[in-house]
């Protein structure tokens, strides 16, 4: 069987990426996220994963980041069994599989269009989901979103894509839009930003970051509803400490450079 050709550029390819160190770290013997529907998918998609700049080592920060947004998800999701979530810039992610909500959460997967047909052919259809193809910081697909719920917003790898004022805008329609909910993401600092040119899969798929977050008040200056209820550093991650020698090393060294420690740093913000 022929699989499923891919021809995507710039931020829309590191999805590739993020796709096959979730896979990487499933065929492990001792994963993090354990995502077996990320393994079915690279085995459909006929591309060569080898030339995008993804290793062992990279997929298990891949999912340790997305465990650790995961464990957020969930805690928001158990006391709200009419939830909407808007899980933005979603690439091939398979978390409301993972998660697996009941069917009366409104689930919206929104990415690209070419994305969002990408995902209709890899992935099945589940009661509650909708994907949606348009650019995150378009207007338009909101209007198709239920409101009078919670909500809650997974932008997982994204905001630093976003121009800036487009992602503010974005934020502060979101909050103006719900009665409550949460926004959680991970985001870099103007460091970070600049550090990424040592990432490989980035500098490989051709990406140009664009929006650095300064820190909590910075995010929290986007509307007046908005606090930030948790900032993490990506090297305080619960099970850093019990990777490899190499993996400890460097968050060691980036812990004690606070310019370091906060390049990069998982965001929960609530309204």
């Amino acid at each position: 069987m022929t699989g499923e050709r891919v021809r995507l550029d710039g931020e829309k390819a590191t999805l590739l990426a993020t796709l096959y160190g979730r896979a990487l770290d499933a065929r492990s013997p001792d994963p993090i996220l354990g995502d077996t529907m990320a393994v079915r998918a690279v085995e459909r998609i006929d591309h060569d994963f080898t030339q995008i700049g993804m290793d062992r080592r990279k997929a298990r920060a891949v999912a340790f980041r997305a465990r650790f947004l995961d464990g957020w998800a969930a805690e928001f999701l158990a006391g709200r069994p009419r939830a909407v979530v808007l899980h933005l810039g979603c690439g091939l992610d398979t978390r409301v599989w993972r998660l697996d909500p009941p069917p009366s959460v409104a689930w919206f997967d929104v990415d690209y269009p070419e994305v969002a047909g990408l995902r209709r052919r890899l992935f099945p259809g589940r009661p509650g989901l909708t994907t949606a193809g348009a650019q995150v910081t378009e207007p338009g697909w909101l209007d198709q979103v239920p409101t009078g719920r919670p909500v809650l917003v997974i932008a997982e790898g994204l905001v630093y894509y976003l121009d800036e004022t487009g992602g503010r805008d974005l934020f502060r329609r979101i909050a103006d839009r719900f009665p409550e909910g949460q926004f959680v993401f991970d985001a870099l600092s103007r460091l970070g930003l600049r550090l990424q040119v040592l990432n490989s899969p980035v500098r490989k798929a051709g990406a140009r970051m664009h929006w650095a977050v300064r820190g909590p008040r910075d995010l929290e200056s986007i509307h007046p509803r908005l606090r930030c209820r948790d900032a993490i550093s990506a090297v305080d991650l619960p099970g850093i400490d019990r990777q490899d020698v190499v993996v400890r090393a460097t968050a060691r060294l980036m812990r004690a450079v606070p310019g370091l420690r906060r390049a990069a740093v998982l965001y929960r913000l609530e309204f």
